[in-house]
């Protein structure tokens, strides 16, 4: 077993494991630690914990001390630093007609190197501008380029839901999300109802994905015989979230009686049950040309 603390260097950013040393690290505490590109800044969130060498990867870099006020006053300067350099970049590529976009700068605490993060269509040339970067701010310049979800992460937002973009605020890392998810769960296939602001499907189709598909696996097809305790009936339609279906049941006096019942209140005595989506049975719902172009982007890989 090895000792170590994790520290996280960015907002919603991985956490990475480090050995505290002799140094005392609480959560919450700010600490300077070593990185492979040099010295930076990070705050702790896992305290002193005792975990498996074959979960660590080796080397395993040290905390080099808990940030001083010195420390926060570079940090808090670095900052500021990282919006003139943002200011003087975008002016840089204004002057170099380069098609890119200026995501975020991020200096490393030791003033080492200065990280342009960018998003572009394809490849860009910008080893002239490097050159000039260089030029102004005499340390070493990586121009570092992005997908549209990372660019969503970095600058955050509101989502369709109306609350904090989920990459902004808790997701570390990009779980996969597909087209067949959004159909196991009776969602619109329509790009502009799955889709984030970065353009890619929702992160959030992947939360409850599991549930959805247990749901099915259980939840009888339209159309299906159906024994409940309110006799044999005839499924209508079907709701995955609320875990019902609506039966019509047939009276001896000629009228029909439709009732919702859960599922776990039933049993399937013809028919079947919706299982997994069959590929084949995508339909995108295309409406315009809008529509066709963010089907497009929908797919697109980061």
């Amino acid at each position: 077993m090895v000792s170590v603390v994790g520290i996280r260097f960015k907002k919603a950013g991985k956490v990475y494991y480090f050995s505290p040393g002799d140094n005392l690290v609480k959560e919450g505490d700010n600490v300077i630690v070593e990185t492979a590109r040099g010295m930076e800044f990070g705050t702790c969130i896992i305290s002193s914990r005792e975990v498996d060498e074959d979960s660590i990867i080796s080397p395993l870099k040290s905390v080099v001390r808990v940030a001083t006020k010195e420390d926060l006053l570079k940090y808090a300067d670095n900052k500021r630093r990282e919006k003139e350099a943002f200011n003087i970049c975008c002016e840089k590529i204004a002057k170099h007609k380069l098609v890119m976009k200026l995501i975020d700068v991020e200096y490393t605490f030791d003033n080492n190197k200065i990280i342009f993060y960018f998003t572009a269509e394809g490849r860009v040339d910008f080893r002239e501008l490097v050159k000039d970067l260089a030029t102004v701010f005499r340390t070493r310049i990586e121009l570092r380029q992005i997908g549209v979800r990372d660019e969503s992460k970095m600058v955050g937002g509101l989502g369709p839901c109306g609350r904090p973009l989920c990459c902004g605020t808790f997701l570390t890392d990009f779980a996969p999300v597909s087209i067949k998810m959004a159909k196991e769960q009776n969602l619109s296939l329509n790009p502009s109802k799955i889709s984030g602001i970065c353009g890619r499907l929702m992160c959030c189709l992947n939360y409850e994905q599991e549930t959805y598909e247990e749901t099915r696996k259980i939840m009888p097809t339209v159309g299906s015989i159906v024994e409940t305790p309110y006799g044999t009936g005839e499924v209508m339609s079907n709701s995955l979230v609320k875990e019902t279906v609506t039966a019509k049941f047939m009276r001896a006096e000629g009228d029909g009686e439709v009732i919702e019942v859960p599922i776990t209140k039933l049993k399937l005595v013809s028919g079947s049950y919706e299982g997994t989506v069959d590929e084949k049975d995508i339909r995108i719902e295309v409406e315009d040309e809008t529509d066709a172009k963010a089907l497009k982007e929908l797919f697109k890989g980061d």
